[in-house]
């Protein structure tokens, strides 16, 4: 596969446009981050405002995640990967527009809500790149789609603060008084230049090879599942999103985007999310529930493989979008560097992801053992995390600790991010026909763990007795304390990983499940 990576025909050819689709909608998911506390100063928002529109930009990733996964399967090709991912990458647009002409806290939180939309356009990819790829090599293509594309964020950092500082001396949006860098226009120009991709991309790639059938499941409402005990654990696992969405609104009213009268609307909105989701479930299963179908041992696949990968992409991706989001501002109050200098170093968080994640995948594909892939990447997640957590005013200082620090963050990430080439090398393997689904469920569960992760991280230095303007030491930390947390959860899930999570029945063949040679001859 590596000697015909760069032919850029066929099956390759639709991997680059695909990565690139998802490149770009990293690079306008994330364009926040680096220049947060530039938006902050020009808004004049608290340290728990401009938290609160770090959480909103993965929120609706949730919903938005299960949601596309349920329509690739249920649809195929008549709103298959090459049209919903043109759809997302050209609604982009409208997001960053309005986030660059917000004027007051709560147009940040509206824009920066809808954007988190843009975030699930992973998933569409993960089922597209499955269509075109062998169950030998999903790992490798997985990792290079998702590894390579992830750099979107790893771009942002090293790119906006500068070209937020070109559109400031060359005319473009109009500056707000005292506004160092046009932060407006950067933002502005990141959706334009994806939703003029998403249009090149329509007309550029198939949903399939040509010849090959687009599986599909019977029912798509909610997943289907081949034994009951596997039908409450499913249910047991959407409770979690329902959850975490009413944490949102919380958090939300806590900083008075919601109101007394607008706060229980919403709580009452994720309320019929949750009975959406479960009366969808009910429905694909009913037969089941009733004991009319009974499944065959050879069409049997455990929830459980879903639920354990669903828990390792919280610690892998859910603890990434945390740390990328509040990755360039550590950086800047730790060691008092310039914003774009803060903004550079925290880039090789990301910049990682050019070779680790492709780097998961190929692990997976060449070890033999998918499940000890996963276990041993997850369990260094863990440990690099709680050595992040070292990193302090103090402790690393000038040049040599700058390095230092930054060496430990590169090692970290390494393991963070192949544990997710790693997760979707397994995603495709569970059951073939429910692919868009599953990969929903586990992205969405990416970012369950990184709407967890960030409000534990706003609400920390409270927690530690900062109240809502924390002095420096208690931002390092309430720092400190977050990288443990994230540590401590890989540990764990490395453990599940060890002794419960199973070798996915044909992980090295040739052909996918159902397939002939001939079907994609």
């Amino acid at each position: 596969m590596l000697g015909e990576l760069w032919s850029f025909q066929g099956r390759y050819r639709t991997l680059h446009l695909t990565w690139i689709a998802f490149f770009l909608t990293f690079v306008v998911w994330f364009n926040l981050a680096p220049l947060a506390t530039t938006v902050k100063a020009d808004l004049d928002l608290t340290v728990g405002q401009i938290r609160t529109v770090a959480i909103c930009n993965v929120a609706l990733t949730i919903p938005a995640r299960v949601l596309i996964g349920m329509l690739l399967d249920k649809f195929g090709p008549r709103i298959g990967p090459r049209i919903t991912y043109s759809s997302i990458l050209v609604f982009s647009a409208i997001p960053c527009l309005l986030f660059a002409a917000a004027q007051d806290f709560n147009s940040l939180v509206v824009a920066r809500l809808l954007l988190s939309i843009v975030g699930a356009g992973f998933v569409i990819g993960i089922r597209m790149v499955a269509e075109w790829f062998p169950p030998k090599e999903i790992g490798l293509a997985e990792g290079i789609y998702g590894g390579w594309g992830n750099f979107g964020s790893a771009f942002s950092a090293l790119t906006m603060v500068a070209i937020a500082g070109f559109l400031s001396f060359s005319g473009g949006f109009e500056l707000p008084t005292g506004a160092i860098l046009n932060w407006r226009g950067a933002i502005a120009l990141s959706g334009i230049i994806s939703a003029i991709y998403g249009v090149f991309y329509f007309f550029s790639v198939t949903d399939t090879p040509p010849g090959k059938v687009y599986q599909r499941p019977e029912r798509t409402a909610g997943l289907e599942v081949t034994s009951m005990r596997d039908f409450w654990g499913l249910l047991g696992m959407n409770v979690p999103f329902a959850a975490i969405l009413a944490v949102l609104c919380w958090r939300l009213q806590k900083v008075g985007f919601l109101t007394a009268s607008t706060y229980p609307l919403a709580l009452g909105a994720v309320a019929l999310w949750f009975i959406f989701q479960t009366w969808g479930i009910i429905r694909t299963n009913r037969e089941l529930i009733l004991g009319n179908k009974v499944y065959p041992k050879e069409d049997r696949y455990e929830f459980r493989q879903v639920a354990i990968l669903e828990l390792t992409y919280i610690v892998n991706f859910g603890s990434e979008l945390a740390v990328v989001s509040m990755l360039p501002t550590f950086f800047e109050t730790t060691f008092d560097l310039p914003k774009a200098t803060a903004g550079i170093l925290a880039s090789c968080f990301a910049f990682v992801n050019l070779v680790a994640r492709p780097a998961g995948g190929l692990i997976s594909d060449k070890v033999g053992s998918r499940k000890n892939t996963m276990a041993f990447l997850t369990a260094g997640l863990g440990i690099g995390y709680l050595v992040m957590s070292m990193i302090k005013p103090g402790t690393f200082s000038g040049t040599s600790g700058i390095f230092v620090a930054v060496v430990i963050t590169m090692l970290a990430s390494f393991f963070v991010q192949s544990g997710e080439g790693a997760t979707f090398a397994l995603v495709p393997l569970v059951k073939r026909r429910v692919t868009g689904q599953v990969a929903g469920l586990v992205g969405a569960y990416g970012n369950v763990g990184a709407v967890t992760y960030l409000t534990i991280f706003s609400l920390l230095p409270m927690w530690m007795g900062g109240g809502a303007e924390p002095d420096p030491t208690v931002i390092a930390n309430s720092n400190s304390r977050f990288f443990q947390i994230l540590g401590i959860a890989g540990l764990i899930v490395a453990f599940f990983c060890y002794f419960f999570l199973k070798e996915p029945k044909g992980s090295f063949a040739d052909l996918h499940e159902g397939e002939t040679a001939e079907a994609v001859a």
